[in-house]
């Protein structure tokens, strides 16, 4: 029977049927034969790596969290854990801020005695208020060189801020003192301070600066309380003065429940933690919707010298 269709041949018959793969993928071959060259190898996208070397870092610190936690959790479960903290606290003890000095070489390390400085940055739309008040207190304790200067970067300054730290009477030579204390209204998203320019970074946040100055009394708290004080620095800082108003009530409650066992935050003397939160409640306005707890430990805290004085600076 004839065909239908023809179809033409495409080759001719001298040309040879080409093999076909006898699988869907070739793979390159691994078993090279010595001396020949490595096939090239492409090129890694350093954003790949990048993101391998942040998962590697992340799993790292997620195993040394687990790592404490399982440590806690082993703490929880003994017999010893249902202590109460205020116990701890009411043991600890406190030294008067108001006592002998501490050295201060020992603690700030001697300079040969050269006059050691805290120079601190501050805006002044802003003041850092926690910071006059540990000014004040730390003038009780040392002889301070205290000075005021404006930065270029600011056009004015209110004339109370540049009288801040009262009026300056004759100063002393300079040899005489133990501690300058230079505050400087610059232009600042937040408080800077410096201590040593050669050997240290610049320290920043008020609360931060506040525990370094605090630090300076040379008072010895345990680990439970030194985390408490830690905690309500925090609390006053970031929820108090910079939350919103929901956690502003819940942190006013905590403090009420708080206050309702000791006189101070934390313990029966006056720590950093009060200074940074009575601060706090004064540039929010919440001091006068204040429980009556917290109304009562703000008024120990204005009968204060210290305290009372930078009130005037909120007239």
């Amino acid at each position: 029977m004839p065909a239908m269709y023809k179809v033409r041949p495409l080759h001719g018959a001298g040309v040879l049927a080409e093999h076909l793969p006898t699988c869907m993928y070739p793979l390159p071959n691994l078993h090279r034969a010595p001396g020949t060259a490595a096939p090239p190898q492409e090129e890694v996208d350093p954003s790949l790596q990048a993101l391998e070397s942040r998962q590697e870092e992340i799993l790292k610190r997620l195993y040394e969290l687990k790592s404490a936690v399982d440590g806690l959790s082993k703490m929880i479960q003994t017999p010893d854990a249902d202590f109460d903290v205020t116990n701890i606290i009411q043991t600890d003890e406190f030294s008067p801020l108001t006592a002998n000095g501490a050295d201060l070489d020992l603690m700030l390390g001697n300079d040969y005695g050269a006059l050691k400085d805290v120079v601190i940055n501050a805006n002044p739309s802003l003041p850092p208020l926690s910071l006059l008040v540990i000014h004040s207190l730390l003038c009780e304790r040392y002889k301070i060189l205290s000075a005021v200067h404006t930065h270029s970067s600011v056009k004015s300054v209110p004339e109370n801020l540049l009288k801040c730290f009262g009026e300056q009477t004759k100063k002393k030579p300079r040899h005489e003192y133990q501690l300058g204390f230079t505050l400087i209204w610059k232009d600042v998203p937040k408080p800077q301070m410096k201590f040593s320019i050669q050997t240290m970074c610049p320290i920043e946040g008020e609360g931060n600066i506040a525990r370094f100055l605090f630090s300076l009394f040379g008072q010895k708290y345990n680990a439970v309380t030194s985390t408490l004080i830690d905690s309500w620095v925090d609390t006053a800082i970031f929820q108090l003065k910079e939350g919103s108003s929901k956690e502003r009530g819940a942190v006013l409650r905590s403090m009420n429940a708080a206050l309702g066992k000791s006189s101070w935050l934390v313990g029966n003397e006056l720590t950093v933690a009060d200074v940074v939160a009575w601060c706090a409640l004064q540039q929010t306005g919440t001091a006068n919707t204040a429980p009556a707890n917290v109304q009562k430990w703000m008024k120990s805290c204005e009968n204060l010298a210290p305290f009372s004085s930078v009130m005037k600076l909120l007239k």
